[in-house]
């Protein structure tokens, strides 16, 4: 038996809190209009912001099947939707033929049957499943081509695939479509309209420390307070990729693990290259603008203390 859906924007906020996501009410409500009415979920927003996570969640908490699509350029149909196992189709050519059989139309119609379907994972999305209709992740459609958004609009609408040798093949209940984009590009509008969409921001710290505290309790509550407030601060810089709360997490576990229970110059010095990933922004940030935002950040526990 399928586990329910949530009936309220209350209920996925507690679904989320059990998967260890920290969302706000915004998300949680657009997340709950789009499971209600059965519509695609489009998430924009910086990498490393949580996008991904929302979809791994909702297949952990709801006991569904994760289909993942990894998008890059030049994806097509063979690598998303299906292709036939030539392989196999061969052999079954040769066997038949050893076997007496050469009517190239019957032996044409043998080795199209679905068995012989490779499904990738959009195809594998629309497949019955005893506990419910799959959670599709369609993650980073911006770095597909255009083209490929074109065909995903049958998809999104009908929920079916058209394999010119089998027919139409359609989903028996719509799966739960999460759709990401780091906005490296533009999406079409008209994939736009087929989904409800939400930007997924970096978190204020209040919500930051929330969720290191939810995704890495081994992190003491000084440093984590202090951790975050150095981040917050470090995104209102100009530069190249601002970290986010995945290189939140890594730098606060990073620093636990050299024994710091608080920021000091030489750890943010020697560990910037856990938190920003260019060296442009790293050469920018380490020295004296380092120290300039530690001692803000010192400043700030002080009088918070």
């Amino acid at each position: 038996m399928p586990t329910p859906l949530p009936a309220s924007v209350d209920e996925v906020l507690s679904l989320l809190q059990r998967g260890n996501y920290v969302s706000d009410r915004a998300l949680a409500t657009v997340l709950f209009l789009a499971l209600k009415r059965g519509r695609p979920l489009f998430l924009e927003g910086e990498a490393g912001v949580g996008k991904t996570e929302i979809a791994r969640v909702l297949a952990e908490t709801l006991d569904r099947k994760l289909v993942r699509l990894q998008c890059y350029e030049g994806l097509d149909v063979s690598a998303a939707v299906y292709e036939w196992n030539y392989p196999r189709q061969m052999l079954e050519i040769r066997l038949a033929e050893a076997a007496g059989e050469h009517d190239k139309d019957r032996l044409a119609a043998d080795v199209f049957q679905r068995r012989f379907l490779v499904e990738r994972p959009l195809l594998q999305a629309l497949a019955p499943d005893d506990r419910g209709p799959p959670v599709l992740l369609i993650d980073e459609l911006d770095r597909t081509d255009e083209p490929f958004e074109a065909f995903l609009l049958e998809l999104l609408s009908d929920y079916q695939v058209t394999v010119p040798e089998l027919g139409t093949i359609k989903a028996p209940a719509p799966p739960i479509v999460v759709i990401t984009s780091n906005r490296t590009r533009e999406i079409h509008d008209a994939l736009k309209r087929r989904c409800f969409y939400h930007w997924v921001g970096y978190p204020d710290a209040a919500r930051e420390r929330a969720i290191l505290a939810a995704k890495a309790p081994g992190v003491g509550e000084r440093l984590s307070a202090e951790v975050v407030a150095f981040v917050q601060r470090l995104r209102r810089r100009e530069l190249y990729k601002l970290p986010g709360i995945a290189e939140t997490l890594d730098w606060a576990e990073a620093l636990t693990q050299l024994d710091k229970v608080a920021l000091d110059a030489e750890a943010v010095d020697s560990t910037l290259g856990v938190l920003l990933k260019y060296q442009d922004d790293i050469a920018r940030i380490q020295g004296s603008e380092a120290a300039k935002l530690l001692d803000e950040v010192k400043r700030e526990m002080a009088t918070v203390g």
